[in-house]
């Protein structure tokens, strides 16, 4: 069965993926600050409070979440997966993006010409419907495909 969903683009762009779903926050910094400070080429999701995700690898993923959570070095540590290209292919949020995490994926982009492709405002519907390993497609104008 094939459901779509509309969002609002945060950076907006046109790929398929994998997903790895989170029903409860993320937190940016518990989840990606172990590798980045090995500089691993995989990103091992580290935070023990996320069950959903702890100890799965969330490089080159879609992840599916509500929200973020944690510090403010949440849009720090986006940029720094970016530049080492272990960051998620895609950030697909149920609520509204925060705006820490925003400014992360926004001058990941702009400086460094990495691109996480982030949609938000996907609705509590979205999140109930998608599993971890779905395949999804990611439209331009923030159509979201799950198959």
């Amino acid at each position: 069965m094939v459901m779509k969903f509309k969002g609002r683009p945060i950076l907006s762009g046109n790929i398929e993926g994998e997903t790895v779903v989170s029903k409860e926050g993320l937190n940016i910094l518990a989840n990606f600050q172990k590798s980045a400070l090995k500089k691993s080429k995989t990103v091992i999701c580290a935070d023990q409070n996320n069950k959903d995700l702890y100890n799965k690898n969330i490089t080159d993923k879609v992840i599916c979440l509500p929200k973020t959570i944690g510090s403010t070095t949440g849009g720090m540590v986006l940029q720094a997966i970016a530049k080492m290209d272990t960051g998620p292919k895609a950030m697909l949020f149920s609520e509204h993006i925060d705006s820490l995490a925003a400014a992360g994926i926004i001058l990941s982009h702009v400086w460094l010409n990495k691109q996480i492709i982030t949609i938000d405002q996907l609705g509590d519907e979205f999140l109930q419907s998608v599993k971890d390993g779905q395949k999804i497609e990611i439209k331009e104008d923030g159509t979201v495909i799950v198959k």
